[in-house]
C-alpha cells in the first residue's frame, strides 16, 4: 500500500472492493471498514449509529485530524497491520492522531495509543536529542499534546537535565566525550559529524532549546522557572534566544555567531517567529535581576522595540526595567535614536521617562546570584552619583543636536535630585557644548538653563575656564568670579593652617574652615598648591597697580606745589623726587627737621633715602 502524494483520493489496492471512505482536510481514503473498526474505538461507535451509504460504501469525515492525512495514513497502515517505525518527530503527531481514534488497547492488544506512549517514556524522555526533536514537533497538535500531558512530560525532562551532567544524556552530548576524529570533529558510528568538541559550559543548552516556537519556548521556560533553574540562567537563554530572532539586537549586543551548533541543533530548523509578537512575549519573561549584560541587554531590546512599534505597555515595561538598574547602563547603549518623525536625533523623552524610573524605584532591584559571572562589585559611589555623572556625559553627547530645544536640556538635568552630584563639571561641560552648538540663543534662554548650575559646586579648573568663557552670560560669568575668589581665599586659608600648624593665630577669612577643609579634601593638595600660586600672583599685581597710584598721587602733589607757589627749591617736588622723598603732609613738620636745614653729608643723605622710601605708602596715605 503506497499512498498517492500529488492527487486528493487514496486507494487501497487489496483485491477487495473498498467499503469505506475516510475524508481527511479534503483528501479522500478508499479503505475498507473492519481493519479501522477493529483497531479505532471512534469508527467502532460512528458505524453503530447512522452513516450515510452510497452503493454498499460507507463515508466518514474526520474534521480536525491531528496531523493531516499524512497522519491518517500511518495510523491507516498500523490498523491494517504493517509496521510503522515511531521516531521522535513523528511520535507526538501519532499519540495525538491514536487518542483522536480512540486506539486504546481495548480495541486490539498492544495498540497505537499505548505504543507511543511506551515510545515516549522508555525512549524519548531520557535523551536530550529526542526530548528537543520530539516537543519541536509537537507545535502543530500543541492543544492535544498538553491535554495528553506529553508537552509538560517533555518540558520536565528537559528541565532536569539542564541542571545535570549533559555527558549522562546520551548522543548529543557526544560532543563531550572521546570520540573524535583526528582533525577534532564528533564521530557517530565513525561519521564524522562536522561538531566540535567543546568544553562543559553552563550554556550548552541555548542552542538546542532556540529551535523552539515562540509559544513552546515560553512554556519551557516557566517550567523552568518552576523546577528552580538559576535566574542567570534563564535570563542568559532568553537572551540568546532574542539575538537569533531579533536580527536589529545584533548591532547592539554581542551575537552568538561564534556559538558552537550541537548535534540536536543539525537536526532541526529554526523556527518561524513574529519578531514583534516574540518580543512583547519575552519581555514578560524577563527576571527582575539587573547586572551590566543585562542592562544592555535591555537597552538593545528597547531600540528594536521603537524599530517594531511594539505596544505601549511593553515599551514601559522596558523603561522601567532598564531604570530600576540604570547605574549600570553604558552611555552608547544609553544613545537611542530616533526612529519617529521627530527633528531630534535622540529619544530624549524615552530618557527621561527613564531617569524618572530610576528615582521613583524603591527598593532596588537585586543582582543575580554572586556566582554569576558577569557580576561585578558594587563601587563605592552610589548609584545616585553613578546616574548623575551618566546623565552629565549624555547630555554632552546630545547637546550638538541642532535641533534640541533648551527645555529638553533642562528636563534631563533636572531630573535628578540636587544632592545626586557633588560636583557641577559635567553639567558645565554640558551646557558649554550646547551654547557651542546653539549661537543664536538669546541671554534670557541662557540664563535660565546656567541657574541649573550651582557655581559653589565647579572646581578651580572649571571656574577659571567659566570666568573667560565668552559663551556664557554676563551674569553667570558675574556668579562664576565670585564662587572662584571664595574657593581660592578657602583654598588658601587652609593651606597657610597646615603649613603654619604652630601658629596660634587665626587669620579672619569670611569663608570659614570647614569650608576651606571641605575644598582641599574635595580638590587634593595639588590643587591647593596651585591655587596658593595663583593668589600670589594676584597679590602681585595688586602690588604693582598700587605702586602705580602712588606715582599719580605724586604728580597731583606736584601740580598743587606749583599753584601754591610757596616753598624753597630744597623742597620741589621736582627735588624731592629726584632724591626719592616726599613732602610731608605739614610744613612745621618739615622745618622742625634739623638734618634738612643742615645740609646733610651724602652718606647721610643715603641713608635717609632708604627710610624715605620704605615708609612712601604710609606717609602717602597720611595726607588725608
Amino acid at each position: 500500500m503506497a499512498p498517492a502524494r500529488k492527487v486528493a483520493e487514496f486507494r487501497c489496492e487489496g483485491g477487495l472492493a473498498s467499503d469505506l471512505t475516510v475524508v481527511v482536510e479534503g483528501q479522500t481514503f478508499h479503505l475498507h471498514k473492519f481493519p479501522l473498526v477493529s483497531r479505532c474505538g471512534k469508527m467502532a461507535k460512528e458505524f453503530e449509529g447512522t452513516t450515510e451509504v452510497h452503493g454498499g460504501v460507507s463515508t466518514m469525515l474526520l474534521e480536525g485530524f491531528p496531523g493531516g492525512p499524512d497522519t491518517f495514513l500511518i495510523a491507516a497502515k498500523f490498523c491494517y497491520g504493517l509496521q510503522i517505525e515511531l521516531t521522535p518527530r513523528n511520535m507526538v503527531i501519532l499519540y495525538c492522531a491514536a487518542d483522536y481514534l480512540e486506539m486504546t488497547d481495548k480495541y486490539g492488544e498492544d495498540n497505537l495509543l499505548s505504543r507511543c506512549e511506551n515510545y515516549l517514556h522508555k525512549a524519548v524522555i531520557c535523551n536530550w536529542k529526542d526530548c528537543i526533536l520530539a516537543l519541536q514537533s509537537a507545535e502543530p497538535v500543541t492543544p492535544s499534546a498538553e491535554r495528553l500531558q506529553i508537552i509538560s512530560k517533555l518540558m520536565n525532562a528537559i528541565s532536569t537535565m539542564v541542571c545535570t551532567d549533559p555527558s549522562l544524556f546520551g548522543w548529543p552530548m557526544m560532543m563531550y566525550g572521546s570520540l573524535q576524529s583526528p582533525g577534532g570533529s564528533i564521530l557517530w558510528n565513525g561519521i564524522n559529524t562536522g561538531a566540535k568538541i567543546r568544553t562543559l559550559e553552563s550554556d550548552w543548552w541555548h542552542e538546542d532549546i532556540s529551535y523552539l516556537s515562540v509559544d513552546l519556548f515560553e512554556k519551557l521556560i516557566k517550567t523552568m522557572e518552576a523546577r528552580g533553574i538559576r535566574p542567570e540562567n534563564i535570563a542568559a537563554a532568553i537572551m540568546y534566544y532574542a539575538r537569533k530572532y531579533l536580527p536589529g539586537l545584533g548591532r547592539w549586543q554581542s551575537g552568538q555567531s561564534g556559538k558552537t551548533r550541537t548535534v540536536a541543533s543539525f537536526c532541526m530548523t529554526p523556527a518561524s517567529v513574529d519578531q514583534r509578537v516574540l518580543l512583547e512575549r519575552i519581555v514578560k519573561l524577563l527576571p527582575e535581576k539587573k547586572s551590566k549584560s543585562y542592562c544592555r541587554f535591555l537597552l538593545g531590546l528597547l531600540r528594536v522595540a521603537l524599530i517594531l512599534g511594539v505596544s505601549q505597555e511593553c515599551k514601559d515595561s522596558l523603561e522601567r526595567r532598564i531604570g530600576m538598574q540604570l547605574e549600570l547602563a553604558a552611555l552608547d547603549s544609553l544613545l537611542i535614536p530616533t526612529y519617529s518623525d521627530y527633528d531630534t536625533l535622540y529619544e530624549t523623552d524615552c530618557v527621561q521617562r527613564i531617569i524618572q524610573h530610576f528615582v521613583s524605584s524603591e527598593p532596588r532591584i537585586p543582582f543575580f546570584s554572586p556566582s554569576s559571572t558577569d557580576i561585578e562589585a558594587s563601587p563605592s559611589s552610589g548609584p545616585l552619583k553613578q546616574v548623575a555623572k551618566l546623565v552629565d556625559n549624555y547630555i554632552a553627547e546630545i547637546a550638538s543636536d541642532v535641533n534640541l530645544k533648551a527645555d529638553k536640556i533642562r528636563a534631563l538635568a533636572v531630573a535628578l535630585p540636587e544632592a545626586s552630584r557633588s560636583l557641577h563639571d559635567g553639567l558645565y561641560r554640558a551646557l558649554d557644548i550646547y551654547f557651542k552648538a546653539h549661537p543664536w540663543l538669546s541671554d534670557e534662554e541662557k540664563e535660565q538653563l546656567c541657574n541649573i548650575i550651582d557655581y559653589q559646586k565647579l572646581s578651580i579648573d572649571a571656574c577659571a575656564h567659566a570666568s573667560q568663557n565668552e559663551r556664557l552670560p554676563l551674569r553667570a560669568v558675574l556668579q562664576v568670579l565670585f564662587f572662584e575668589q571664595m574657593q581660592l581665599r578657602a583654598a588658601f586659608a587652609g593651606c597657610l593652617q597646615v603649613v603654619e600648624p604652630e601658629s596660634g593665630q587665626a587669620n579672619p577669612m569670611t569663608i570659614s574652615n570647614d569650608m576651606a577643609d571641605q575644598i582641599i579634601q574635595r580638590d587634593g593638595w595639588v590643587s591647593v598648591v596651585r591655587e596658593n600660586n595663583i593668589l600670589k600672583a594676584d597679590m602681585e599685581r595688586m602690588r604693582s597697580r598700587v605702586q602705580e597710584l602712588e606715582e599719580n598721587f605724586s604728580k597731583i602733589k606736584q601740580d598743587m606745589k606749583k599753584v601754591s607757589k610757596s616753598h624753597s627749591s630744597l623742597s620741589t617736588p621736582r627735588l624731592l623726587s629726584r632724591i626719592g622723598c616726599k613732602l610731608l603732609p605739614r610744613s612745621s613738620e618739615a622745618q622742625t627737621d634739623p638734618s634738612k636745614r643742615m645740609g646733610p653729608t651724602p652718606k647721610a643723605s643715603v641713608g635717609q633715602v632708604q627710610p624715605s622710601h620704605c615708609s612712601r605708602h604710609r606717609k602717602s596715605f597720611s595726607f588725608f
